[in-house]
């Protein structure tokens, strides 16, 4: 058993760390990690990991170092458990890891939720785990990549909905090129078409965002001043850059009706910008909003709107974005340091194979 610690005050310093595994205690499993996907949306948990809890999920025992969270499937080893046989397969939050012991609780023919109890008190979206048989499925790479940042793209675009998008008629989104970006411009298009779309990216990535189509109007982050400053517009920053995310303020003025923040894409220049004009920018938390909406029309019909829209995005991604399988712990380090370095393309979608 082994995983890949983390320094969480220097998120470049990584080394694999083993572990003798354990006797599992009644009602425990054990699950042996298969394949996760690594995103821009790991190297958020970590980045912001000790303001949200994210080191809470799998804790090293070293204040020092984390584990960052992936999603990804699983198979159980080894079961304490009645209810969870050994061979079948889960999806859900996993570490960066080979190994997890989990405590299932309110099991059903679906799924379970973890009754670990350190993991208590946090998010029930990242505790549960979805019952998937024996047997692989299709679009297993693209669920795992895709899905938890899509869900963050819908229920961003739910929210802006149900405020009516604040009375603006555009929406711009820093990050272009992100996943969860261009997810949310996908459900953007198809559920809310009047809303103009910005996309403001690399010069690097300007050739990718525009070939994707789901944008009106892609420009470079230099180029910020040819957006239509006079069209009232609401924001969306995926990047975390405190410099963009003032000059984006400054030009739009009081045109600008609602700044919202998600997630940190740019590490180095994570951080507030000072003298912000209003709005005053207010963070999106996926999981506290998914269990608003889901209070509101209920878990199957909430999972059957995202399976909806998710379905149209992975048809349409598959023109843009290629799944690129990594095998080995030497591969699965070099693709963390690389997405911390943001030096992966977005075109590439990455499965770390165990």
């Amino acid at each position: 058993m082994n995983s890949l610690w983390v320094k969480k005050d220097e998120l470049d310093k990584s080394e694999w760390h083993g572990a003798e595994a354990t006797d599992l205690a009644d009602g425990q499993i054990l699950l042996q990690v298969e394949k996760y996907a690594l995103t821009a949306n790991n190297i958020t948990y970590a980045a912001v990991g000790d303001g949200f809890g994210y080191w809470n999920f799998f804790p090293t025992g070293d204040a020092e170092w984390g584990i960052v969270p992936v999603w990804g499937f699983a198979q159980v080893v080894a079961s304490e458990n009645v209810d969870v046989q050994v061979g079948e397969r889960v999806y859900g939050y996993l570490p960066m890891g080979s190994h997890l012991v989990v405590s299932p609780g309110s099991i059903s023919d679906a799924g379970f939720v973890d009754m670990a109890e350190h993991r208590q008190g946090l998010a029930i979206i990242y505790n549960q785990y979805h019952r998937l048989g024996t047997e692989q499925g299709a679009l297993e790479a693209e669920r795992a990549i895709f899905q938890p940042l899509f869900t963050t793209s819908f229920l961003i675009e739910d929210f802006m909905r149900s405020a009516d998008w604040f009375g603006a008629e555009a929406l711009v989104l820093t990050s272009a090129s992100s996943k969860t970006g261009l997810g949310l411009a996908q459900v953007v298009k198809n559920l809310s078409p009047s809303i103009k779309r910005i996309g403001l990216t690399s010069a690097g990535n300007v050739d990718f965002v525009t070939k994707t189509g789901l944008y009106d109007q892609v420009l470079t982050y230099d180029q910020l001043d040819q957006a239509d400053a006079g069209q009232l517009t609401v924001s969306v920053d995926f990047a975390g850059n405190g410099k963009l995310l003032a000059n984006i303020h400054a030009h739009w003025g009081d045109n600008l009706k609602f700044s919202s923040l998600v997630g940190v894409t740019h590490i180095d220049d994570r951080g507030s910008a000072d003298d912000l004009a209003d709005p005053k920018p207010e963070l999106f938390f996926a999981p506290t909003a998914a269990e608003s909406l889901i209070g509101k029309i209920g878990p199957i019909e909430f999972r059957a709107r995202v399976d909806a829209e998710f379905a149209i995005f992975v048809k349409n991604a598959s023109d843009y974005l290629h799944v690129e399988n990594l095998e080995g712990s030497e591969a699965l380090q070099s693709a963390y340091l690389k997405m911390l370095a943001n030096e992966v393309a977005p075109s590439r979608g990455l499965m770390c194979h165990f």
